[in-house]
């Protein structure tokens, strides 16, 4: 069968796109200075319209399975088109230029938990759920850390328990990223109390709407509450949802960590939106003046384009390990560099709301910054992944 050149196939999508929605003013992404939302945010906080935003989302990978382009580099036992990964990686760069729902809501499911569920899950369940999740048609969040086991998740306290042809499950989980809205959580839970830390563990999908499970907003630094708190009371779930083999989940969550770290890997390189927003706002507080705000913003630029190049040189090798780390780490401090830009071109107006349009907004993602150094593995563990994994440093002290 002739596959279709990369020309054909970015035709294909560009008129696809075309017929779906419009370009984004310029068609580059570009913003135009106090024109629409002026929020700046590192995980987006969403109250008011959260529902109507994902029948949005639902409808356009809805219309992206229907078109054949839900999972470009997919297999196509599970709708997926086989295109090589850079077919996958261009359709993305595309999209970036028309006006479409935020993808937030299903980011853990497409880029994160597809490929995990794809190596380790049963035929079963790669048949139920990869095209509903990959479409859409259902959302999935993660349930690994607990109040005490964040970082050090091996040390964690829910339990489940063999109970007729499945497992009950008891215990508490927190910072789980849209467990409201989720119809499927991947749990990490204690199988073999008498093993290993990191052995006696297994990995469940649990239905989040089925008994004993109980959901609970977290209130933010931001104000926003887009992070849950999980408790699980004697939660059903039959042995067919189990992921890998029992007490071997601790492989499974290796895979998701490491397809989270590269899923923020592949956003590295800052948007092209924010940069822009971030120079425009150099200028219109006349910050743009000032010599050691314009070398900043031109280092920020140079260092924004060299992490996408380090992480498309990483991805291009195939699958990739613990050096997927960096890439987090390179995000991290990209953003960081960015809040203290904005931070000294508005000085006061971070922090005092003058209702003026696009100043008081960065206040956001420089209150949520903290969170993104936390979420996947703080920064002091990925230093470590890359020091003893990568690097062969001699491994820190337990």
């Amino acid at each position: 069968m002739n596959r279709l050149s990369e020309e054909e196939f970015h035709r294909e999508a560009a008129e696809f796109l075309d017929s779906y929605t419009s370009r984004r003013s310029g068609g580059t992404g570009r913003p135009v200075w106090g024109q629409g939302d002026d929020r700046v945010s590192v995980v987006a906080e969403r109250a008011e319209g959260e529902q109507e935003e994902i029948a949005r989302l639902k409808d356009y990978r809805a219309a992206l399975d229907r078109a054949g382009l839900a999972w470009i580099n997919g297999p196509a036992a599970y709708g997926g088109r086989e295109l090589p990964t850079p077919y996958a990686t261009a359709f993305r760069e595309l999209e970036s230029q028309y006006d479409l729902p935020d993808d937030g809501y299903t980011r853990f499911s497409v880029s994160t938990f597809c490929p995990a569920l794809l190596t380790h899950g049963s035929d079963f369940l790669k048949t139920t759920y990869l095209r509903r999740l990959r479409t859409a048609g259902l959302l999935a969040c993660q349930l690994f850390s607990e109040p005490g086991a964040g970082s050090d998740l091996a040390g964690l306290t829910t339990r489940a328990e063999r109970r007729g042809d499945g497992w009950v499950l008891n215990g508490q989980k927190v910072w789980s990223s849209g467990a409201h809205y989720s119809d499927l959580g991947l749990c990490i839970a204690r199988t073999n109390r008498d093993a290993p830390k990191h052995a006696g563990l297994s990995t469940f999908l649990v239905d989040m709407r089925a008994p004993g499970v109980e959901i609970r907003p977290i209130r933010q630094l931001t104000g926003g509450a887009s992070f849950d708190e999980v408790f699980l009371t004697d939660v059903y779930v039959p042995d067919d949802h189990r992921l890998g083999e029992v007490d071997q989940g601790w492989r499974v969550v290796v895979d998701v960590l490491l397809n989270e770290r590269g899923a923020i890997g592949l956003e590295s390189g800052l948007d092209e939106e924010l940069l822009a927003r971030l120079v425009d706002l150099a200028r219109h507080t006349g910050a743009a003046r000032d010599a050691r705000i314009r070398d900043a913003l031109a280092d920020l630029h140079i260092r924004s384009w060299a992490a996408r190049e380090t992480t498309a040189r990483m991805l291009s090798g195939g699958v990739p390990g613990p050096e997927l780390a960096v890439t987090k780490l390179i995000l991290t401090d990209l953003l960081r560099r960015a809040g203290d830009i904005a931070a000294d071109a508005l000085g006061a107006a971070l922090v005092a709301d003058t209702g003026e349009w696009g100043t008081y907004a960065w206040s956001e993602l420089i209150l949520g910054l903290p969170g993104l150094r936390v979420g996947g593995g703080t920064d002091e563990i990925m230093r470590n992944a890359v020091g003893e994994r990568v690097l062969g440093l001699p491994k820190d002290a337990r």
